[in-house]
């Protein structure tokens, strides 16, 4: 059975349910969002996920959302990406970083920058949010400028996870070349079998809306 993943491009946490699930040999098919034209606002969508968030992951009777929960289904069931025995914890150690201090900031500063109308935007947010953005890269930068996969001697969950954003062109306040050891780390992830850039993964680009 294919799983259905409901997702749209612009999204980093949709990305790191695809990559993961695309790097474990998890076969699935994208189904558009239409997040910009208000779909996860609408009752349907709302019934399928009461949060109103993409991804949703559907496989038969099977419906899971959050990008994490979706990534451990994803190595569970495939024996993938979860590290080497006894690595489990610092996996889901980055797992939780990620949500909480890594792509919770860095979506909400490109959201904000690059999605929401100037007027929309609250005052302060950004430069706020641009602190935040620095620490967590500052974090990233340090941990990966002694080994090249974030746990372990390969690529995991938690690599799927801290990169998601990363591949965005759409600034936010990352720039690869102030960033040389997670421009490398990103390399190394674009160097895996299957992977591909968020924007050709998944349906849904800034450019299907100019």
């Amino acid at each position: 059975m294919t799983a259905k993943l409901y997702c749209f491009g612009e999204s980093g946490n949709a990305y790191k349910a695809a990559l993961t699930m695309t790097l474990a040999g998890y076969p699935w098919e994208p189904v558009f969002v239409d997040f910009f034209g208000g779909e996860t606002r609408r009752p349907d969508y709302l019934a399928l996920n009461e949060m109103g968030e993409a991804p949703v992951f559907v496989e038969g009777d099977l419906v899971l959302s959050q990008s994490a929960v979706i990534q451990l289904h994803v190595a569970e069931a495939t024996g993938k990406l979860m590290g080497a025995p006894g690595e489990r914890a610092e996996v889901m150690r980055w797992l939780f970083w990620d949500n909480h201090k890594g792509s919770s900031q860095f979506g909400a500063q490109r959201f904000m920058m690059n999605f929401l109308p100037e007027a929309k935007r609250p005052e302060g947010a950004i430069a706020w949010l641009g602190g935040r953005v620095k620490a967590a890269l500052a974090t990233l930068e340090t941990h990966l400028a002694t080994r090249d996969w974030m746990v372990g001697a390969g690529p995991t969950l938690a690599d799927c996870a801290c990169c998601s954003y990363l591949y965005y062109p759409e600034p936010f306040g990352f720039a690869r070349q102030d960033f040389p050891a997670i421009s490398a780390w990103l390399d190394r992830i674009a160097a895996l079998p299957g992977w591909q850039h968020p924007y050709d993964m998944m349906p849904g680009n800034p450019a299907d809306r100019a």
